[in-house]
């Protein structure tokens, strides 16, 4: 199950498999949920880095949330509120080239299909799991087994509630619009999308099926994860998204990697005076290889405010 929360917290491009982008690239789109009517009081974690002219605040995000979350004030909107820039995974990036890329990096080449890569008894599990989410067999026939993974691990999620309209990103973009503040990104999305992409076809079918293996509790455990996230519970977070990963090639290229990237652009940044709020995949800034471990290696006091 690791393996699948791992690559689902982390990575903000994953969000954009939302009900309009599978509806437009052929599959179903998810029903809609009624409301969530119970609110819950949330008090997810913050961290600051600071010196006599620069302040950055490290806020743990999940890109897709159930409604009734109420997570907005505190030391988190007042930090929020003083910042003068937003800086998420990705910046801000229209519906047409988000479409666009999922189909450059998504598809397979002419002529071949995803079934067609599978051994008779995976077939069959693959074709079970399509069933039991409503979908017809061939619906990801044109797609790299790890966009069918991220698709078969999201709609369930979407059909729970789940959505990126609730997710963090989304809420702190309308709010930083308003504002009329500007809102850049530590990646982009066709780099996002490429992580994927530049995984085998081995290691995308292993990744696919654990999904497969995990979908029976999927709801159940990033429900848990999303309550350790909302208690500002970072070890218990850790320990659910990013320890003893089942894979640890990908636990690098999707977490380590990209921490060291980013913990060198924070480096630069405390340079600059000002004031940046950055919001990221919370699997980022918990465990031994978060963001903050390696500040603190680099000599980088990161200080908890929430």
């Amino acid at each position: 199950m690791r393996i699948v929360k791992l690559a689902l917290a982390p990575l903000a491009a994953l969000a954009f498999l939302g009900p309009a982008t599978l509806a437009q690239q052929g599959p179903p789109s998810a029903p809609e949920v009624a409301p969530v009517s119970t609110t819950v009081a949330a008090k997810p974690a913050l961290w600051k880095i600071a010196d006599s002219d620069t302040t950055i605040y490290l806020f743990g995000t999940i890109h897709l949330l159930p409604g009734g979350i109420e997570w907005y004030d505190g030391p988190l909107a007042s930090a929020f509120e003083q910042s003068k820039e937003l800086v998420t995974e990705i910046p801000e990036t229209s519906d047409g080239q988000t479409m666009n890329l999922m189909l450059k990096y998504g598809m397979l080449p002419a002529g071949q299909t995803l079934r067609a890569q599978m051994s008779p008894d995976e077939r069959t599990r693959y074709e079970g799991a399509m069933t039991g989410l409503s979908l017809p067999p061939g619906a990801f026939d044109r797609y790299k087994p790890w966009f069918a993974a991220v698709a078969l691990a999201v709609l369930p999620l979407q059909k729970a509630g789940y959505s990126m309209e609730n997710g963090i990103e989304k809420q702190l973009d309308k709010r930083n619009t308003a504002l009329g503040r500007p809102r850049s990104g530590l990646e982009t999305l066709e780099f996002q999308l490429g992580i994927f992409d530049g995984l085998s076809p081995e290691v995308q079918k292993t990744y696919l099926f654990s999904v497969i293996d995990a979908l029976p509790t999927i709801i159940t455990d990033i429900d848990k994860m999303v309550q350790a996230w909302a208690k500002g519970d970072v070890d218990a977070l850790a320990a659910t998204l990013n320890d003893e990963t089942d894979d640890p090639a990908l636990y690098e290229v999707l977490l380590v990697q990209r921490n060291k990237n980013w913990a060198v652009w924070i480096d630069n940044r405390m340079d600059q005076p000002g004031a940046v709020f950055i919001a990221v995949g919370a699997g980022h800034l918990g465990g031994k290889d978060s963001v903050q471990a390696l500040l603190a290696k680099d000599g980088i006091k990161v200080t908890r405010v929430q």
